[in-house]
């Protein structure tokens, strides 16, 4: 046992890993069927009638992703804001208006050789944190897109996206800068918009994280 976990032990506390790891244990959710078997039609109509969590209960409607079905980039967010429950697409508004700057300095546009998706396909309420039994009633849909899309390289925007995607409870700071992977294919970790609209110091960092995804696709096409 860590010492990190030895000190949330003597508080009560339980650590993350271990609530994401009674998540995946836990009995599948009631609803969404046979995720796995699904064609792109058959899990964007299961994501439009979802109640695998209770985030059904609150949204609008489920956000299923954008662009290219195609795609060689998928680009992963954590969960809808209140602008996405009420349009159901991914990244719009001020954040919105940032990816697609940020897409943009490196040759691609929302809709042409680029899908982006949520690994929350409903908004938390006050678009508080994804809780791990959240993510782990969600993932499957995610995990079926990217089988469906066979996309070449991964953009994981923000910390929930990341960790989801990898598994892990690492800060968004220690996963940067390296190339990871998700079912084989390469993952580039970068801040959220949201986040950048918030500590403009950071913006240079997602610019190295940019330029990172934009070489290692690069290197696949050789």
């Amino acid at each position: 046992m860590s010492r990190r976990d030895a000190y949330l032990k003597e508080m009560g506390l339980t650590p993350l890993w271990k609530k994401r790891e009674a998540a995946s244990e836990a009995p599948p959710p009631a609803g969404g069927g046979d995720i796995a078997a699904m064609d792109w039609e058959q899990l964007q109509a299961a994501v439009a009638a979802c109640t695998r969590c209770p985030l059904h209960q609150s949204r609008t409607q489920g956000v299923f992703g954008v662009g290219d079905p195609n795609a060689d980039w998928l680009i992963v967010g954590e969960a809808p804001g209140a602008d996405e429950d009420a349009q159901g697409e991914p990244f719009v508004g001020q954040a919105g208006k940032l990816l697609d700057n940020m897409l943009k300095s490196i040759g691609l546009k929302r809709g042409d050789k680029a899908y982006i998706a949520n690994v929350l396909k409903s908004r938390p309420p006050g678009n508080r944190n994804p809780e791990p039994e959240e993510v782990a009633a969600c993932m499957p849909y995610l995990q079926r897109q990217v089988e469906l899309i066979r996309p070449r390289i991964i953009l994981a925007v923000g910390r929930f996206a990341a960790q989801a995607l990898l598994g892990t409870d690492a800060s968004i700071g220690s996963l940067r800068g390296q190339v990871h992977r998700f079912q084989g294919i390469p993952v580039i970790v970068t801040y959220h918009p949201a986040y950048l609209l918030r500590a403009l110091t950071e913006k240079a960092k997602a610019w190295e994280d940019l330029c990172l995804a934009r070489e290692t696709f690069a290197g696949l096409e050789k």
